[in-house]
């Protein structure tokens, strides 16, 4: 198997959409309620939504494709945090790291997060900022082995349901 990671461009916003919905669906199915979780992604997880990120200065995506075909199985998308915490002007938020589960402990998020934190260091950020699930012990327990700390909390809204997140920050 062999995966290959690109920076995201114009003309990607269909492959991003697929695997974000995709992502989201297999993380959440069974967490989260079923209706929040189809509205969440008919809102947020569209082609035009994708299309503004990638036209959208200082947002930065990257698209992981498998071979061969090159079919959508993960993204990052990095942007200026928005996040009910402190801020800096040096931080950047990871949006998103999102990995099919056929592909967790592969590595992925791994390279996701270089990237991120290389884009961070190339732009001159000092921090990488992000909200997750507080029940998403998957996620939570890569982010704490990757080093990130907890700074705050947010809610997020999924679909019309609000639930509890944690928000993390790693020194770059």
């Amino acid at each position: 198997m062999t995966i290959s990671v690109r920076q995201a461009r114009s003309g990607d916003q269909d492959a991003l959409a697929l695997v974000g919905a995709a992502t989201f669906l297999e993380s959440y199915a069974g967490i989260v309620d079923g209706g929040a979780i189809i509205r969440h992604c008919a809102e947020r997880h569209t082609p035009d939504v994708y299309a503004r990120a990638l036209d959208t200065s200082g947002q930065a995506l990257w698209l992981a494709e498998q071979a061969p075909g090159a079919a959508p199985v993960g993204y990052l998308h990095l942007t200026a945090p928005d996040l009910p915490v402190e801020t800096r002007a040096d931080d950047l938020e990871i949006k998103r790291i999102y990995v099919l589960a056929s592909l967790h402990r592969s590595g992925l998020g791994r390279r996701f997060l270089q990237a991120g934190i290389d884009h961070a260091r190339a732009v001159d950020a000092d921090r990488l900022l992000l909200g997750v699930y507080k029940n998403n012990t998957r996620a939570l327990a890569f982010y704490d082995r990757m080093g990130f700390e907890t700074i705050g909390t947010r809610q997020f809204d999924v679909g019309g349901r609000v639930y509890d997140d944690w928000v993390l920050a790693l020194k770059v």
